[in-house]
C-alpha cells in the first residue's frame, strides 16, 4: 500500500505537481493527425495534464497547440477563425500563430506595437506516424528532447493502426490495470476446462495455472517483468512486458520478437485518461465508438460506459463462457474494474500480494524519479535517450534452464526481423 502523500505524488499531474513536472520532460502523444485532417480545418479542444488547450492546423500544414483562454480577456480561442497561418480570436480579432506570437491586433491603432508585447501560451508540436506530439516542458523552442524511438510509431505508412479510448479515471489506475498480467486469466478469461483448449496454446497454459511466478527488474527505461507458468516438462511459458517512462505499457499480447506495439495512458487531467494504442497491423475491431464531440472529454468514447454498466450480460457470465459477461474484449473489461475503484483509488487501503511485484516496484521508481527531479533536477529515464524505447514485449516458450532476461535479449529488441520465428498460438 501507499501513504496518502505518496498516492498524491503518483496520481496528480497538473502544472507544478511532482508527477506533472516529470511528464512535462517528455514528448506527449496529444492529438491524432486525422483529428486535424487538413489546413485551416476546425480546431479541437484538447485536455492534457490538466491544461485546457486548443489544437489547430494552419495553411502550411503546421500544427499549433495553444492555451484555450485568449490572453486579451479570456475568451475561448476554440471559436477562433483558422486563417492564413494563425488562429484569430472572434472576440476582438487578435490572431496568434503556432508559436504563440500575436501576429495581428486589429482592435488597436495601426501605429500601436502592443501586439509585439503579447503572447499566448503555446507548446511545440511534432508530427510522426499519424500522431501529433506535444512538448510541454521548459526547454526553448528547437532544443526539445528527441521523440522516443517507439517502433510502431515509425513504421512505413499503411503498416500500422492506431486507436484511442477516453477513460474516466486516473492514469496510474489504468496503467496498473494494464500491466497486471495475473488478471488476464480471470477478468479476460472463462471457466472453461483447460483440457478443452488447444494444447500448447497460451490460453491453455494460463487456464491450467492462474497463479504465475514473477521476476521483476528495474531497467534503464523503467521496469520489466517476466511472469512464468509451467508449459511442458522442460519448458516455461513466459509473458514479458515493460513499463517505459513516463506512462507507456508494452504488454504481452503477441509473440515476443514479432509483436510491434506500444500503449500509453496519457493523463487528460487527474480524473480522465486518454489511452493510446499503436500496433503493426490492424487495430482492435471489437469495439464501437461514439461519434467524437467537441467537449473536453468528447473524444474517443466507446459505446460501453458506466451508465450502461459496460453492457454486462449476466447470463453470459453465469454460463462461464465469459468470466465477467462484459463483451468487447479486454478494453471494456479493464475499464469497468478500474472505473469501479473511483476516480483516484485510496491506495492506503490495499493489501498487495506476491503477484503485485511489478506494481510495487514501478510505483516506487516513479515516485522516486519525480522527487529527484524536484529536489535536485535529476532528469528521469529516457528523456534524452530515444533508443531506450526500442523494445518489444510478448509471450515466449523457454527451456526451464534459460534465464528469461538474457535468453530473450534479441527477441526484445525493436527494429529486428525474425523471419523464421513462428508465432505462438493464442498469445
Amino acid at each position: 500500500m501507499l501513504s496518502n502523500e505518496d498516492n498524491e505524488v503518483l496520481c496528480r499531474v497538473g502544472a507544478g505537481t511532482p508527477m506533472g513536472d516529470l511528464m512535462r520532460q517528455y514528448w506527449i502523444p496529444a492529438i491524432r493527425s486525422d483529428e486535424l485532417p487538413g489546413p485551416d480545418c476546425p480546431p479541437v479542444r484538447i485536455k492534457l495534464l490538466g491544461e485546457e488547450l486548443i489544437g489547430f492546423r494552419v495553411a502550411s500544414g503546421a500544427v499549433g497547440l495553444v492555451q484555450n483562454a485568449c490572453p486579451h480577456r479570456g475568451a475561448s480561442i476554440f471559436f477562433g477563425r483558422n486563417e492564413e497561418e494563425g488562429l484569430r480570436c472572434v472576440y476582438h480579432g487578435w490572431k496568434f500563430d503556432v508559436t504563440g506570437a500575436c501576429v495581428d491586433m486589429p482592435s488597436e491603432p495601426a501605429e500601436s506595437n502592443f501586439k509585439n508585447k503579447v503572447r499566448t501560451k503555446a507548446y511545440a508540436c511534432r508530427e510522426r506516424g499519424g500522431i501529433i506530439w506535444a512538448y510541454m516542458g521548459t526547454r526553448p523552442l528547437g532544443e526539445e528532447p528527441p521523440l522516443p524511438d517507439l517502433e510502431a510509431n515509425m513504421l512505413p505508412e499503411g503498416e500500422g493502426g492506431i486507436y484511442n479510448i477516453t477513460i474516466p479515471s486516473n492514469w496510474m489506475q489504468n496503467w496498473e490495470g494494464e500491466m497486471d498480467t495475473v488478471h488476464a486469466a480471470f477478468l479476460h478469461g472463462s471457466l472453461a476446462d483447460p483440457e478443452t483448449m488447444q494444447k500448447g496454446s497460451a490460453g491453455y497454459y494460463q487456464a491450467k495455472n492462474k497463479a504465475p511466478r514473477f521476476s521483476v527488474l528495474e531497467t534503464p527505461f523503467g521496469t520489466s517483468y517476466g511472469a512464468y507458468r509451467p508449459a511442458e516438462d522442460d519448458t516455461y511459458y513466459w509473458r514479458i512486458a515493460h513499463m517505459l517512462f513516463p506512462f507507456y505499457a508494452m504488454i504481452p499480447t503477441g509473440t515476443l520478437g514479432l509483436h510491434v506495439f506500444w500503449r500509453a495512458y496519457v493523463p487528460l487531467d487527474d480524473n480522465h485518461t486518454l489511452m493510446w494504442t499503436q500496433v503493426k497491423g490492424p487495430p482492435d475491431r471489437r469495439l464501437t465508438w461514439q461519434p467524437n464531440g467537441t467537449g473536453w472529454y468528447d473524444r474517443f468514447n466507446i459505446t460501453q460506459n458506466p451508465e450502461n454498466d459496460w453492457l454486462i450480460d449476466r447470463a453470459e457470465q453465469a454460463s462461464g463462457r465469459s468470466y465477467t459477461g462484459i463483451p468487447g474484449g479486454a478494453r471494456p473489461q479493464d475499464m469497468a474494474v478500474t472505473h469501479s475503484m473511483g476516480p483516484i483509488y485510496d491506495r492506503s487501503r490495499e493489501h498487495l500480494g506476491t503477484t503485485d511485484q511489478l506494481i510495487i516496484r514501478t510505483r516506487r521508481r516513479m515516485i522516486a524519479a519525480a522527487r529527484a527531479l524536484r529536489e535536485n533536477g535529476t532528469l528521469p529515464p529516457g528523456v534524452d535517450e530515444p533508443e531506450l524505447y526500442r523494445q518489444r514485449s510478448g509471450g515466449v516458450i523457454l527451456p526451464r534452464s534459460v534465464d528469461w532476461w538474457d535468453g530473450t535479449a534479441e527477441l526484445r529488441k525493436g527494429f529486428v526481423e525474425h523471419a523464421d520465428l513462428k508465432p505462438l498460438v493464442g498469445v
